[in-house]
């Protein structure tokens, strides 16, 4: 296993650290490994500096450079390193090392995108089959062997198995007025993380989407352009997006604590009798935040991240995020075809948008302007460019999680209370489904 760290700041590992937004780690990461570096804990922290790494730019531009990294801290939003290059290895030429890429797992593409990457392959080994290196050169950096892969961490620190448990346990933490709290249930607490199906990467840590956001935004439009001509908001064009299943920014939270129990207990398939994943322990996720942090639907913050939805791949990656001057920020041609399209909504928004924002995860609540957000309660947490929210939670918003077991009883009291896919997917197919399940003969 080593660390892959690509960078296209020229010049950047003549330093001794190097600064990565915390999105761009873990890309390229096959997934059973990012799920135990998501949280950079101590023992996580160890045993990435205890692997070797590859110290290169993007596009194989200059020589590469193999060393280790001997700080690893977290600021924020950011991932701060500090490495030492191996004493006995001269630079290496970027073409010998591009002629190994699939040995070293760097697939296609791969080095067009500043990021860290960790591969499960022996760099040593890679280098050494290829006559790049000769010689042992594995007792520096140190060796990994004795050393286990931190478990993944996940906070949850309540448990229920009932719906008065749930109910209780929800009004125990219920804050001041001065706080909103919104739910989101899972019903895979292992499987599934708080992140939007935009960003959602496949077994092997390539994004299955993102790359082509602006395609799907258009040709979804292209293809059903009846059914957004009531939206005058890219927002409200996403939500109804999302409604449709396809991916988006948004990631689907509620109002009501009962709706994100229902879909703690329910898989993606089936009724709530057939339906349950009663062998997988569920959670709901708890949100709490400021109560002036909650955008409406006509937000302009929420309209400069809406907006990054319609700019191409390579214009997003293009902004430059190091102009401090707001003016100058602004200036970019990105970020005049992004003022164009809010301009589109807003015909007097000024071109004053502040790089920050563009970076945040934000609280919406949206228009409930179709029967599903309304039965629902839906909200949503809208993600800028590359942002993430950590498991834990972040400054802005606090989480905490219940565990949820006991599935199929939940399901049927949530019935009694008549929460159930009739009332939370009103539909009539829905409801079709429903009834047909519910009074099917059974025998005695």
């Amino acid at each position: 296993m080593y660390n892959l760290l690509v960078t296209a700041l020229e010049g950047a590992w003549d330093s001794h650290s190097y600064e990565y937004d915390r999105s761009r780690f873990l890309e390229y990461t096959n997934e059973t490994i990012a799920e135990r570096f998501e949280s950079l804990s101590s023992d996580a922290i160890e045993y990435l500096m205890s692997l070797p790494c590859l110290f290169a730019y993007e596009g194989f531009r200059q020589p590469v450079r193999v060393g280790r990294l001997t700080t690893i801290k977290e600021r924020g939003k950011k991932i701060v390193v500090g490495y030492d290059f191996h004493p006995r290895l001269n630079p290496i030429q970027a073409s010998e090392i591009e002629k190994i890429s699939s040995l070293l797992d760097i697939r296609d593409w791969e080095m067009n995108r500043t990021h860290w990457a960790i591969k499960d392959e022996d760099l040593f080994h890679c280098l050494r089959s290829a006559s790049i290196v000769r010689g042992n050169v594995r007792d520096w950096p140190q060796s990994v062997r004795g050393k286990k892969q931190p478990a993944e961490i996940r906070q949850n620190q309540s448990r229920v198995t009932t719906v008065g448990g749930f109910v209780a346990k929800v009004l125990s933490d219920l804050g001041t007025d001065e706080y909103e709290m919104f739910y989101r249930g899972h019903s895979d607490r292992k499987k599934y993380k708080l992140e939007p199906s935009i960003f959602r990467k496949d077994g092997r840590g390539n994004y299955t989407h993102l790359d082509n956001e602006d395609t799907l935004y258009r040709e979804l439009i292209v293809a059903n352009a009846g059914d957004f001509e009531s939206d005058h908001y890219t927002l409200d064009r996403l939500v109804r997006m999302q409604h449709y299943s396809l991916p988006t920014r948004l990631l689907d939270i509620t109002s009501n604590p009962l709706i994100a129990l229902y879909f703690a207990c329910k898989s993606k398939f089936g009724s709530h009798i057939g339906g349950y994943k009663d062998e997988e322990e569920g959670e709901v996720i708890i949100f709490s935040l400021a109560r002036i942090d909650v955008k409406y639907f006509d937000s302009d913050t929420a309209s400069c991240i809406a907006n990054l939805a319609r700019l191409p791949k390579q214009e997003k990656e293009s902004i430059d995020f190091t102009r401090e001057d707001r003016d100058e920020f602004n200036d970019q041609f990105e970020l005049k075809r992004l003022t164009h399209f809010i301009r589109e909504e807003k015909p007097f928004f000024e071109p004053k948008i502040i790089s920050d924002d563009l970076k945040r995860v934000v609280c919406v609540k949206s228009k409930k302007n179709n029967a599903r957000i309304h039965s629902q309660s839906g909200a949503f947490l809208l993600f800028g460019l590359d942002a993430v929210l950590d498991e834990k939670g972040s400054d802005e918003i606090k989480v905490t999680r219940i565990v949820v077991s006991n599935k199929k009883k939940i399901l049927d009291e949530l019935d009694r209370l008549n929460i159930n896919e009739s009332t939370v997917f009103p539909h009539i197919e829905s409801s079709a489904k429903y009834v047909a399940e519910k009074y099917k003969f059974s025998a005695p």
